[in-house]
């Protein structure tokens, strides 16, 4: 395996985790580029079910070393609760597999408060996030008053920075209603967190340059979706950080030219999490998978609204990425539908739209065009390979594959490390 990224085709909760847990097994270093603990990936293996929200799926690998980069937001009092529970599952974590980038931007106390506070004040426009704090720590570092995780090295140093900012913090906090921040607050849990942490600071650039010369091989670990990029995405109703295949890149300090494979990751239906448009989104299909305890969000737990395969998203998500083949997980979902529904295209005012449209008011009167896809009403979870599944579910994934003009190299028929197969 050569240096690969993982990138969700969709809106997120696509099953990366997953994907990565399984790819994991040829790489050397598994490196997580970008977002926060806004992100969940759930891994079960040998009947035990792993959630991480910050630390890459790779940790659950002996041998494995696990990089956060730059482009991460890290929450030290939620990194150091991921951290205790893993190792309460027997998973060994210490600062020669786990390394953080010293630039990571830190999210404390007032991040996630903002982020409440300015989703109450958005009233109906809000934008549905997790109220982890992520947009209000991104909009920090990019207005250059953001904490770095290498400022918990010296803290003194420090302390009057934050002091000026959580006064302005309050301000808008105090407005929504909601309780101010306290500084001694901040300090203490930043002070606490430190002793566990800096033991695994440290400038990951040349060691991650280092493991390239040395010809390692890494697995860059994405979070979210394509369409929560904040550039690529259904903005306004998007995340903070750039989820698309380049973020890789400026999230870890490693030049396109190293990366030598994109791996897209695409449910065999789609969801989202939040507000925005959701062109294939359908009750029916909802109501079916969240009676079979399916599509809760791993880290908020909110049902996720879901729908029929949308061939336009895909299509567009192979451009922006450069996706050189995809995963398809969940097919098991659709085991007991009987006509499947797949959309090639949509409608706008008469036009017939093969990409989504620029403008999100457009993007929200869109409907729409499906093809009907016969279903196959057979329980695929027990297929170990090709062979196994039923002729309607292989030719579901040939015609998922002539639409999105990408070839399928696995599928997930089940949660479990072995329910995926390789093509």
């Amino acid at each position: 395996m050569s240096n690969t990224v993982i990138i969700g085709a969709q809106w997120g909760d696509e099953g990366k985790g997953k994907i990565v847990d399984y790819l994991t097994e040829s790489a050397d270093v598994v490196v997580r580029s970008q977002g926060g603990n806004n992100a969940g990936h759930t891994v079960i293996n040998q009947g035990t079910k792993y959630v991480l929200h910050l630390i890459p799926s790779g940790i659950l690998w002996p041998g494995k070393i696990c990089v956060i980069g730059n482009g991460v937001v890290v929450d030290p009092a939620g990194i150091i609760e991921e951290m205790e529970t893993l190792r309460g599952q027997g998973i060994s974590i210490t600062p020669e597999n786990l390394l953080i980038s010293s630039k990571a931007h830190l999210t404390t106390s007032y991040h996630r408060a903002l982020d409440r506070a300015k989703e109450a004040l958005r009233g109906q426009g809000k934008i549905g996030t997790t109220g982890r704090g992520i947009g209000p720590t991104y909009a920090d570092k990019v207005d250059r008053v953001g904490l770095r995780a290498g400022d918990l090295l010296n803290l003194d140093r420090v302390e009057e920075k934050i002091a000026h900012r959580l006064a302005q913090a309050n301000e808008q906090i105090e407005k929504a209603g909601l309780e101010a921040i306290r500084l001694q607050d901040v300090l203490s849990t930043l002070r606490e967190s430190a002793q566990q942490l800096v033991p695994h600071l440290c400038d990951t650039v040349p060691f991650l340059h280092e493991q390239i010369a040395n010809d390692a091989k890494l697995l860059f670990e994405g979070a979210q979706g394509t369409y929560l990029d904040i550039d690529h995405g259904t903005y306004p109703f998007v995340t903070s950080s750039n989820t698309t295949a380049a973020g890789a890149c400026t999230g870890s300090g490693v030049p396109p030219h190293a990366i030598d494979r994109v791996v897209g990751v695409a449910k065999a239906y789609t969801t989202r999490v939040g507000e925005g448009p959701f062109t294939t989104e359908n009750d029916t299909l909802s109501d079916y998978l969240h009676g079979l305890g399916r599509e809760f969000g791993a880290t908020t737990g909110r049902a996720r609204r879901c729908g029929w395969l949308d061939a336009v998203l895909l299509r567009y998500a192979v451009m922006i990425n450069g996706i050189d083949e995809l995963a398809v997980t969940n097919l098991d979902g659709l085991d007991e539908i009987e006509e499947i529904q797949l959309c090639t295209h949509y409608e706008l005012r008469g036009q017939q739209l093969t990409t989504p449209p620029p403008s999100i008011e457009d993007w929200q009167e869109c409907t729409p065009v499906y093809e009907t896809i016969k279903g196959w009403k057979q329980d695929t979870t027990r297929a170990k390979s090709a062979e196994d599944l039923p002729s309607e579910a292989l030719a579901y994934l040939k015609i998922l594959e002539a639409r999105t003009g990408v070839r399928i190299s696995s599928i997930g028929v089940g949660p479990a490390r072995d329910q995926t197969i390789p093509l």
